[in-house]
C-alpha cells in the first residue's frame, strides 16, 4: 500500500491567464485562451487537492502577468526555506517579487540566486537528492547555489527536447524514494545517472511526456495527472499508485499542467 503524506500548496488563479508571447514550443500567440475554461480546470484542480486532504492557499493574481499561474516556477520550498526564482524570461521576471512576498509575509527565511533559476521547474526534490534540470532555463550555477542553501546535493540533468523546457515537464517524484520520466527529453549521460539513481522508476512514453503526463502532482499514493496520459495511467496503477486525472487542457497553450500550476509548501 502506498502511503500519502498531506501536503501544502500554494496556488494562483488564473484570472488574467493568456498567451500574450511565446517563449517555449507550445506557446501560439495566434490561439485564443477560454479563460473562463481555465478558471473551471483550475478550480477543480485545487478542489481535487482538498477532497484528497491537502491544503491549498492561494496568491492574488496580478494583471499583465499571464503565466502567474504557474506557482511551481516562483520558488523551490524545502526545509521551511525558500529559494526563490530568477527568471529567464523577461516577461516573467516581476512574478518572483510577488511570491517572494507572500512567502516573507507567511515567515519563511527567502533566498534570492545570483543564476537564472525557475523553481520547482527545474528542481526537484527526490530520493534524497535535489534533481536539478539545465538547457532551456535554469543554469547550473544555480543549482550550485540551490545545494549550497539548502544542504542538499544537487544533480545536475540536461534535457535536450525543447518540448521539455523544464525538468517538471519531463519528470515527477512519486514519493521520497522514486520518480516517474520521460527518458528521451534528457542526454545519454543524464539518462545514465536517472537509471543508477532510480533503477525503479516508472518510464513514460514521448505520447503521454507530450499530453503532459510528467507535469504531474503525487502525495506518495495518489497522482494527479493529465487524463490524456493513458499509457503512463496505466503504469502507475500496476504499481500500485492511484492516478486522479484532472483535466488542464487549457493550459497546454502556454506549456503547463498539474505541476506547473501547484508549488509545494515543505516544511520540516
Amino acid at each position: 500500500m502506498r502511503v500519502v503524506r498531506p501536503r501544502r500548496y500554494l496556488t494562483c488563479e488564473p484570472r488574467f491567464f493568456d498567451v500574450k508571447y511565446a517563449i517555449n514550443p507550445w506557446m501560439r500567440e495566434d490561439v485564443p485562451v477560454d479563460t473562463a475554461l481555465a478558471l473551471a480546470q483550475w478550480e477543480s484542480l485545487c478542489r481535487t487537492y482538498r477532497d484528497l486532504g491537502h491544503t491549498v492557499d492561494t496568491l492574488e493574481p496580478v494583471a499583465g502577468l499571464p503565466d502567474m499561474v504557474f506557482a511551481a516556477n516562483a520558488a523551490l520550498v524545502l526545509k521551511g526555506r525558500v529559494f526563490r526564482s530568477r527568471f529567464h524570461a523577461e516577461q516573467r521576471r516581476p512574478e518572483a517579487a510577488l511570491y517572494a512576498a507572500w512567502f516573507k509575509d507567511a515567515g519563511f527565511d527567502v533566498h534570492e540566486p545570483e543564476s537564472v533559476c525557475e523553481g520547482e521547474g527545474d528542481l526537484v526534490p527526490a530520493g534524497g537528492f535535489i534533481l536539478a534540470g539545465t538547457g532551456f532555463r535554469t543554469t547550473v550555477p544555480a543549482h550550485q547555489e540551490a545545494q549550497e542553501f539548502f544542504g542538499v546535493p544537487a544533480v545536475s540533468l540536461r534535457l535536450v527536447d525543447p518540448y521539455f523546457y523544464h525538468l517538471d515537464t519531463a519528470l515527477f517524484a512519486l514519493d521520497d524514494e522514486n520518480i516517474a520520466y520521460y527518458p528521451g527529453a534528457f542526454s545519454p549521460g543524464s539518462r545514465e545517472v536517472l537509471e543508477r539513481l532510480f533503477p525503479d522508476a516508472v518510464t513514460a512514453t514521448r505520447d503521454d511526456a507530450m499530453a503532459f503526463g510528467l507535469n504531474s502532482v503525487s502525495d506518495g499514493r495518489h497522482v494527479v495527472i493529465a487524463p490524456q496520459a493513458t499509457g503512463l495511467i496505466g503504469r502507475l496503477a500496476e504499481r500500485g499508485y492511484v492516478p486522479v486525472p484532472v483535466d488542464l487542457s487549457e493550459f497546454r497553450k502556454a506549456g503547463g499542467g498539474a505541476k506547473c500550476c501547484t508549488q509545494e509548501v515543505r516544511v520540516p
